[in-house]
């Protein structure tokens, strides 16, 4: 088990961003919606629309366009979010359509991750960083 520990690398972030050469800038999130903010709108309800970020870093826009995605395929889910977990909070019984809703949720979320984000980074402690932020 301790071999396992020790052959997973997961740096620490602010150590990878100590590391990273001068041609690596990040793009601030208010940025990177401002530019998503021009693309048409209708892109982020198709599930069959792909993205590709050709040199990510830090994975800003693929996680702003993750959350658009989800707020575009699931109207509304963070509404039914808030609701299922305030009554897990209260301990109370979650519904059928609370339970059918959070397998739809998680389908559409692993539709996002698996058919339409994609990232090529620049470097492998790039890849590192945006997978952590992305995920």
């Amino acid at each position: 088990m301790s071999d396992l520990y020790y052959a997973a690398y997961n740096p620490d972030v602010l150590s990878c961003l100590a590391n990273l050469s001068n041609d690596e800038v990040f793009t601030p999130p208010e940025v990177a919606n401002a530019m998503l903010d021009m693309l048409p709108q209708e892109l982020f309800a198709d599930p069959d629309t792909k993205f590709l970020d050709p040199a990510t870093k830090s994975g800003v826009f693929l996680r702003e366009i993750a959350k658009r995605c989800l707020a575009a395929q699931l109207p509304g889910y963070e509404d039914a979010l808030r609701i299922i977990d305030r009554k897990k909070m209260e301990g109370s019984p979650l519904s059928a359509d609370d339970e059918a809703f959070q397998a739809q949720l998680q389908e559409t979320i692993d539709h996002i991750f698996h058919e339409q984000l994609f990232g090529i980074a620049i470097t492998e402690l790039t890849s590192l960083l945006s997978r952590r932020s992305l995920y």
